[in-house]
């Protein structure tokens, strides 16, 4: 009998031994001046962030985990404080970090893959691209038009700089993965959804990482995600529109219909006698909070002269959409056919946001592709 029980213990050993052989990733390195402060090692999933393991840092500073081998390429931090180091992982590789308590997340030095020092340039790239813009935010002394056009430059220069040297020179890359996924003030800086441009961005890494691991989840949530961009997209088949003589009667603008907040239904032409200004857009972008503040700007100004603002929602996302214009003072109202829009088509509408300017006759008088004239068109028609 104890022959037999001492037998099922070795077996037992031996299975517990053969498990601890599936391969596995390290991470170690040195924390200076952490002495005491925890570190945490995490899993940054499709789905949302595990803690895979954490230490308690001594005087040195030193750490040492080790975790299992992804079945494809992972991304994972190390945390402490609130601040995070991101990198990825493919294979069976050693992942060295050297940093200090005080400029954990900027200063830090990273071994063991050249794909993990170019996640770091990127990080380091919208850290600056944030501090610029919070600058410019904070720059009272800046006309709202001005600011509005700094800031479309601003990101506009990084998304390029970013697809030449990150996506495009390398889709197949990690960081090429890691660099769709950059935000600012909590908004993906790179448009998955209803931005032509980058949808490309987003296919060319998709087509990468479909090709190499195509059943990992992350392959296929980023296909799913293109799909959907390029069919909202994708140019509308050009029909002939009949536009009911009714909406055109004493006007010479497209009378626009739509449900504000409430759910009551605004038309464009109820508001003849003022000076309006129609304004298409998205909430859901990283440009929309400025564009809004450049606007509330002129409309605090000019609204007691006559001035009102019909701005018209392309989000496919109600509830954001709610949300985001709840507190705005002007008619609000949601095109539920987004990108299909059949008045943002009718008005030639190609870039969000894209205003136009009707006179007090009910009279369009002005595409207004120049922010920066906005003020200056609309005093015109006071």
């Amino acid at each position: 009998m104890k022959k037999n029980l001492y037998f099922l213990l070795a077996l037992l050993m031996l299975g517990l031994s053969a498990c601890d052989n599936t391969p596995k990733f390290k991470v170690h390195g040195e924390i200076s001046g952490a002495d005491d402060k925890m570190l945490y090692l995490d899993l940054s999933g499709v789905t949302g962030v595990t803690v895979l393991d954490s230490v308690e840092l001594g005087g040195n500073g030193s750490f040492n985990f080790a975790v299992n081998c992804p079945e494809s390429p992972e991304f994972y931090r190390l945390r402490m404080d609130g601040k995070v180091i991101n990198f990825a992982v493919d294979s069976m590789e050693t992942i060295t970090v050297h940093s200090t308590a005080d400029k954990f997340d900027t200063e830090y030095e990273i071994e063991g893959s050249d794909y993990n020092k170019k996640i770091k340039e990127l990080v380091l790239l919208q850290a600056e691209l944030q501090k610029e813009v919070s600058r410019l935010a904070q720059n009272r002394s800046i006309p709202a038009g001005i600011a509005q056009n700094n800031l479309n430059a601003l990101v506009n220069n990084f998304k390029e700089k970013v697809k030449r040297e990150y996506i495009f020179a390398a889709p197949n890359a990690s960081y090429a993965y890691f660099a769709l996924f950059q935000t600012l003030n909590g908004y993906m800086i790179f448009d998955p959804l209803s931005n032509k441009d980058d949808v490309k961005c987003f296919a060319a890494v998709a087509t990468s990482m479909n090709n190499a691991y195509p059943h990992a989840d992350r392959s296929r949530n980023l296909y799913n995600m293109v799909i959907k961009g390029m069919k909202n997209t994708r140019a509308p088949r050009q029909e002939s529109v009949e536009i009911d003589p009714e909406i055109i009667k004493e006007t010479d603008i497209i009378d626009i219909e739509l449900k504000d907040l409430n759910g009551n239904v605004r038309r464009l032409t109820d508001l003849k006698g003022k000076v309006v200004l129609i304004d298409f857009t998205v909430y859901n972008h990283v440009q929309s909070p400025a564009h809004n503040l450049a606007l509330r700007e002129v409309y605090n100004k000019y609204h007691a002269q006559g001035l009102e603002i019909y701005q018209i929602s392309l989000d496919t996302d109600e509830h954001f959409w709610k949300t985001s214009a709840d507190n705005l003072p002007w008619v609000c109202v949601r095109d539920a056919q987004g990108a299909y829009s059949q008045y943002a088509s009718l008005y030639n509408v190609t870039n969000l946001p894209s205003a136009f300017l009707v006179g007090r006759d009910n009279v369009l008088k002005a595409r207004m592709d120049n922010v920066e004239d906005l003020e200056a068109e609309i005093k015109k028609l006071l």
